[in-house]
């Protein structure tokens, strides 16, 4: 890992600006080919690495785990050890799009249903028609399968995005990262659905004001059990101070 970091619950967030994070960072890895495996963590992933070491070890190895949640970021101010700003995961993807299509770079879309990463990359072939689109897998495969990470080398991708969600997304880039020679990988949860148009994100507003949670609960009130996670998860925080 590089850079200063903040420790939540012992896993250690990158503490940098998004600008910072791009410009410093991944822009220069990109363009000398170096390998690069980014976790974007909420609360509910730091609880999960609090309950799954196999998972935790795997998020550990990443060169970069960015506050990609609220919580997070309120975490941080509890602990009065604040993260300088949230940096979310479909927001760093939209800007390594653009990248990648100004500097010849290739991506690969792994996950989701077969029709929404179909739909998620005829939108970005819309709004980066020059962008190289090494290829695309739909995200229902099982893990032990290596046959998905030959197809997506053979393919020699230089940004990979995986939206199998968590934990899968980030095991799978664990355990096939080191049989890549290049790449930066990130897991980008439900992205290709806010790509395809089957989810939107909340309004400025409501992100601005750290209540894009509240917008998605109030939106997709199923995912009520996931917000539990959070609330338990700044509760700990409070309690705890770590």
């Amino acid at each position: 890992m590089s850079n200063e970091h903040i420790k939540i619950m012992d896993i250690p967030f990158v503490n940098i600006t998004q600008r910072d994070l791009l410009k410093g960072e991944l822009y220069p890895r990109l363009q000398a080919g170096k390998k690069s495996y980014i976790v974007t963590a909420n609360p509910e992933i730091v609880m999960y690495a609090k309950e799954n070491k196999a998972y935790k070890d795997a998020i550990l190895t990443a060169n970069y785990i960015i506050p990609d949640g609220a919580g997070i970021v309120i975490a941080s101010k509890v602990l009065k050890k604040p993260l300088k700003e949230r940096v979310t995961g479909f927001d760093l993807m939209i800007k390594l799009l653009s990248h990648a299509e100004g500097k010849a770079l290739s991506c690969y879309f792994l996950g989701a249903k077969e029709e929404v990463v179909q739909a998620a990359v005829k939108r970005v072939k819309r709004d980066y028609p020059e962008l190289k689109i090494a290829g695309y897998h739909h995200g229902y495969f099982d893990l032990e399968d290596a046959s998905i990470a030959e197809r997506v080398k053979e393919a020699n991708p230089d940004i990979v995005f995986a939206a199998l969600g968590f934990p899968k997304q980030e095991l799978w880039i664990n355990k096939y990262l080191a049989g890549f020679q290049k790449g930066l990988f990130m897991g980008v949860g439900g992205s290709f659905d806010i790509l395809a148009g089957n989810s939107k994100r909340a309004p400025y507003f409501w992100i601005k004001l750290n209540l894009e949670w509240l917008y998605r609960l109030i939106k997709e009130p199923f995912r009520w059990k996931r917000i539990l996670k959070v609330f338990e998860f700044i509760i700990r925080i409070i309690l705890f101070r770590k």
